[in-house]
């Protein structure tokens, strides 16, 4: 073969052919995040939709939540961080645990306030929130605290939570090593504040026990449909329910019928099918609905395009 009268005109067709190789899209939602990856494990748990360790995968409300820190999965909070020990996946929920938390053997108390209680973002609240039948037992909390001033606009009084209040916790066996005296169980209202309030989260929607001017705080749950016989056996520790949007379940449910997994997108937290080496905003099934490419991924084609025009004039001046 001659070669080409126009040394210009060679290195413009090997321009062209540089820009026709096609590439994967950059920066196009999670595109980058192989699917085989979103189903992981930390430790003896499964972590799996909603919730994923990666950016990109599982929900979007979940997203920055977990992480596996050697062999313990935790989930972190504005009010801070708590050990996984469990995740229900059959009845949504998880089981966690704050070192600084009080039980039936030990109590763990300071003025300035001990344990985590339990926060949560405003925008994730619609997604995670401590069980109805999780009680909250604030310890030593001040005359001046919320709980016995009233909220602004009601009156919150401690109460019992499915059949477990401080009138059971009085009789845990830790009591007797706190300052050798076991709290008369007195109803508020008396001279002194009571030693023990029991809530619920749908009371204050916020545990936190500085806030609250509380010294330290336990947390229980039942799982059980017959209650536990005594404060010796409640399991100590936050049941959290998680819960997704009606929407979601019938996307997630057509991504995975088509082999897809479902994720997010980081920017806009929209719900993408992950295909792959591409995304799609329904399922792997409809590539018409591929998430856009962004600019740097189009710039190719317009290169393409610029060159077919200038080789039509090219040869047409040869």
């Amino acid at each position: 073969m001659a070669p080409l009268a126009h040394p210009s005109l060679a290195a413009l067709l090997a321009l062209c052919a540089f820009a026709a190789v096609e590439r994967p899209p950059a920066g196009v939602g999670a595109a980058n995040v192989p699917i085989t990856t979103c189903r992981s494990f930390c430790g003896n748990i499964t972590v799996d939709y909603p919730f994923a360790l990666r950016a990109g995968c599982g929900h979007a409300g979940f997203r920055e939540l977990l992480y596996c820190i050697n062999g313990a999965l935790m989930l972190h909070l504005p009010s801070g961080s708590y050990r996984v020990l469990d995740i229900d996946y059959a009845y949504r929920g998880l089981t966690l645990h704050d070192p600084a938390m009080s039980d039936c053997r030990a109590l763990d108390r300071s003025r300035g306030g001990r344990g985590n209680g339990f926060v949560v973002e405003p925008w994730r609240a619609p997604y995670l929130a401590p069980d109805p039948d999780n009680v909250f037992l604030l310890l030593g909390c001040r005359a001046s605290s919320p709980l016995f001033q009233g909220f602004p606009d009601r009156h919150l009084p401690c109460r019992n939570v499915s059949g477990m209040g401080c009138g059971e916790y009085y009789g845990c066996p830790a009591w007797d090593d706190y300052g050798g005296r076991r709290p008369s169980g007195a109803a508020y209202g008396a001279a002194a504040p009571p030693e023990c309030c029991a809530v619920s989260w749908d009371a204050i929607r916020a545990v936190n026990v500085s806030r609250l001017e509380c010294e330290g705080y336990s947390s229980a749950y039942s799982l059980a449909p017959v209650r536990a016989a005594g404060p010796a056996g409640w399991a100590y520790g936050i049941r959290v329910s998680w819960a997704l949007p009606e929407a979601n379940r019938g996307f997630c449910g057509a991504c995975r019928a088509t082999g897809g997994v479902c994720g997010h997108d980081g920017d806009s937290h929209g719900d993408l099918c992950l295909c792959g080496d591409w995304n799609s905003t329904s399922n792997c099934d409809s590539s018409a609905d591929a998430a856009r490419p962004n600019a740097a991924s189009a710039a190719p084609r317009a290169i393409v395009a610029l060159c077919l025009g200038v080789l039509a004039s090219g040869f047409s001046f040869l």
